[in-house]
């Protein structure tokens, strides 16, 4: 058996613990110090809080300036890490991403819009009215047809994701959104609710909000690395934009949470029966996808981030569609921002989950400067 410099096999090693900055270790914290912001904001300063929530990109747009320049701050960032050409690479390992293709745009949005549909439209639609109910149903399926984008990249890295591989996830993820996201809600969100969907206002958020960063990302990137180098661009203006991000994202929450304040000041059970259909999406679908790419012997490497973008959701861009559509302070929104909630929490526990299980996946390591398929715990795979 081939052993390392130290007597160990390299098939039982996986690398240092990885560890998350402050900021994402203590997510969850910070966007309940923004909550407590938001909330208190929107109570004491009801009258600020409405001049900001009226203030729109047209007259009946519903495209909230603030929320939009904020969203803008932290989407742009996210495109510039996104890298088309990487694409033609995938070529020779297509299985992963076809796996993650299905179950983000065939199976992930009619399954929330089932659980939806079950949920709000029956087991609590006598705790909150069929008004509601449609909110809430229209909120959850916007939020399970937009797939994370930026914070799978942190997922990817805690559980020993391929980031190559991740990336190119992420921008077929987002090349695909760029045609299916509006048509995908309007006829999910028309068929589980009673609401109509304005579609012209939709394709105006996803021109803004998906679109027009896409388009400035891929620019700059490509002129970028072009003229300094991809080393430049990767180690020095990519960190650049970090705390551009993290600022954005709060101001962003501590706006949301104070055009929320009523909902939540008033409706706090409705923010926890909202959590449960969520917590289910998530759990189904990666659950469902981590369980094709292992029987499809797809690496793990390969596998946890597949399982991950599954699971989490654009929320950034599920917000501020939502608002677009429905207004700020509407049910839809507000369903929307109790996914930002939820999200933090559980997809830790979904990374531990895949930390846990890495034996049942094949170890690609490097002996000799060459690849190795290193055997599970349950043997070897096939190929």
């Amino acid at each position: 058996m081939n052993t390392d410099a130290v007597g160990q096999n390299p098939c039982e090693r996986y690398g240092p613990r990885k560890r998350l900055n402050l900021f994402e270790r203590y997510l969850t914290l910070w966007v309940g110090l923004c909550m407590i912001i938001g909330v208190g904001l929107g109570k004491m300063l009801p009258g600020m809080t409405d001049w900001f929530r009226r203030m729109e990109f047209g007259s009946g747009s519903h495209i909230n300036v603030p929320i939009a320049v904020l969203i803008w701050l932290m989407i742009y960032p996210m495109m510039l890490k996104v890298d088309f050409a990487s694409i033609l690479g995938i070529r020779k390992r297509p299985r992963g991403l076809v796996i993650t293709l299905v179950v983000n745009w065939l199976i992930k949005p009619f399954s929330m819009a089932f659980f939806g549909w079950v949920f709000f439209k029956h087991l609590f639609l006598p705790l909150i009215g069929p008004e509601l109910s449609d909110q809430y149903i229209a909120g959850v399926i916007i939020l399970g047809a937009a797939p994370c984008t930026a914070m799978v990249f942190v997922w990817s890295y805690l559980t020993d994701g391929d980031p190559a591989y991740t990336l190119v996830q992420v921008s077929v993820n987002d090349l695909i959104m760029l045609f299916a996201f509006a048509p995908i809600v309007k006829f999910l969100v028309s068929g589980a609710s009673s609401l109509t969907v304005p579609f012209m206002i939709l394709l105006y958020a996803v021109i803004l909000f998906i679109v027009i960063p896409l388009v400035a990302g891929s620019i700059t990137r490509g002129w970028l690395v072009h003229r300094c180098g991809r080393e430049w661009f990767e180690s020095k203006f990519l960190p650049f934009f970090h705390p551009v991000t993290v600022i954005a994202l709060l101001t962003t929450l501590v706006f949301i949470f104070a055009f929320q304040a009523e909902n939540i000041t008033t409706r706090f059970f409705h923010v926890v029966l909202i959590a449960i259909p969520i917590l289910i999406q998530v759990y189904f679908n990666s659950s469902l996808t981590y369980g094709l790419m292992k029987i499809f012997k797809v690496n793990h490497a390969v596998a946890s981030p597949g399982a991950l973008i599954g699971a989490s959701n654009f929320f950034e861009l599920a917000v501020a569609t939502a608002i677009a559509l429905y207004g700020a302070g509407s049910g839809a929104a507000l369903a929307t921002v109790v996914g930002v909630l939820v999200e933090v929490p559980v997809m830790l526990s979904v990374c531990t989950v895949c930390n846990r299980t890495r034996h049942w996946f094949p170890v690609v390591t490097q002996m000799n400067g060459r690849n190795s398929v290193c055997p599970s715990a349950d043997g070897w795979p096939g190929q």
